[in-house]
C-alpha cells in the first residue's frame, strides 16, 4: 500500500499544481486583455491545462477512495471533514472549468485582483486537508 500512497500524493501534488496556476492565467488573461495584448495562448495554455490537471484529479480521487476503503473504512472524524474538503476543492474545480471556458470565448467577467484573490482558495483548502490527514485532530 506504500506504492498507493506513493502515488497518491503524486496525483495530489499534480493536481495542485494545475489548480494553483490556472487562475494566474485568469490574471494574465484579464491584465494582457485590458493591455491590448494578444491572449489566445492563453487561453490555448488554459485549456491544456485545464485536461491536464482533470486527470490527475481523477486519478488522485480514484486513489484516495482505494485508500480510504483499503485503511480507514471505519475512520470517522478527520477522514469525513477531509472528504468533505476535498469536496470543496471539487467545486473550485469545477470553477476554474467555467472561467476556462470563458476564456475560450473570449472574455473573464472580473479583475485581476478578483483572480488573484481566488487564487488563495485551493491554498487554504490544501492546509486545512493536511493538517486534517497528518495530525488526525478528531
Amino acid at each position: 500500500m506504500l506504492w498507493l500512497k506513493t502515488f497518491h500524493i503524486l496525483f495530489m501534488m499534480s493536481w495542485m499544481a494545475g489548480i494553483f496556476y490556472l487562475p494566474r492565467i485568469f490574471v494574465h488573461f484579464v491584465e494582457g486583455k485590458e493591455a491590448g495584448q494578444d491572449v489566445t495562448r492563453l487561453a490555448v495554455m488554459a485549456k491544456k491545462l485545464y485536461k491536464f490537471m482533470t486527470i490527475m484529479m481523477m486519478l488522485a480521487i480514484g486513489s484516495g477512495i482505494w485508500l480510504w476503503l483499503a485503511y480507514f473504512p471505519t475512520a470517522t472524524g478527520w477522514i469525513h471533514a477531509k472528504v468533505f474538503f476535498v469536496v470543496l476543492m471539487l467545486v473550485y474545480h469545477l470553477w476554474t472549468k467555467r472561467r476556462m471556458k470563458e476564456m475560450q470565448e473570449g472574455y473573464l467577467n472580473h479583475s485581476g485582483i478578483y483572480y488573484r484573490w481566488a487564487n488563495e482558495i485551493p491554498l487554504l483548502l490544501t492546509i486545512i486537508i493536511l493538517i486534517l490527514v497528518v495530525v488526525k485532530p478528531f
